[in-house]
């Protein structure tokens, strides 16, 4: 019982972590996807826009957290 406490409070300690360190580049990507899919609407192609804003928004999101 003690153990799966543990257990339980490490992974969400974990997650948390994972979330606090990745924000820039979840949100990049989130604004992206959503950019990439209002441009792929434009043009007929709403899958592909949004596969294309989510992998620029995770980069540009990436490279923010590197240089801040």
């Amino acid at each position: 019982m003690i153990k799966t406490r543990v257990m339980r409070m490490l992974a969400g300690l974990t997650l948390l972590a994972m979330v606090v360190t990745g924000c820039g580049t979840l949100t990049g990507a989130a604004v992206g996807a959503g950019s990439g899919a209002a441009i792929g609407a434009g043009t007929g192609n709403v899958k592909k826009g949004a596969l294309i804003g989510t992998g620029v928004g995770a980069a540009a999101g990436t490279i923010y957290d590197v240089t801040r």
